[in-house]
């Protein structure tokens, strides 16, 4: 069974540290990447880390998960609250799918609270900081079994 973790972040995720930090906090994406990719090592899980604030890039690296991926670990960030269109390409994706938001989407304005990904999502991670990658990471590892390998 493949390994590969997919993780995907949506639009300005990639001014982490910069924008907002008093909600964001202070680590960048570099840092969370790095993060993912020293965990993953650990778990033996092959980490492909995308950013973009670009939908249709999202939903083209769901689709190319498909037939490779094991798993998806998505921060859609402001997409979680109005694409359809990730949420039909997660629809169509086969394996477990984790959902991580930063904030506490449920403690801010009331359009955060509705995410169209977590009708799919296999869990969701909110509220956690930057943290909440290794905590979805690792419900992957559990998810897809320990390497038989």
């Amino acid at each position: 069974m493949s390994r590969i973790v997919v993780v995907l972040n949506g639009p300005n995720l990639n001014l982490l540290g910069k924008r907002e930090p008093e909600i964001y906090g202070r680590e960048t994406l570099a840092d969370v990447e790095a993060e993912c990719r020293r965990l993953g090592a650990e778990l033996k899980l092959a980490i492909e880390f995308h950013q973009s604030n670009r939908e249709y890039e999202i939903i083209d690296w769901i689709h190319g998960a498909r037939e490779r991926a094991a798993a998806i670990v998505i921060n859609p960030a402001a997409f979680t609250h109005t694409s359809v269109a990730i949420l039909d390409a997660l629809n169509a994706f086969g394996g477990p799918i984790i959902e991580v938001q930063i904030s506490n989407v449920h403690k801010r304005e009331a359009f955060r609270h509705l995410s169209f990904v977590s009708a799919v999502a296999s869990g969701v991670i909110v509220g956690c900081g930057t943290e909440g990658y290794a905590l979805a990471l690792r419900r992957i590892a559990t998810l897809i079994g320990e390497d038989k390998g």
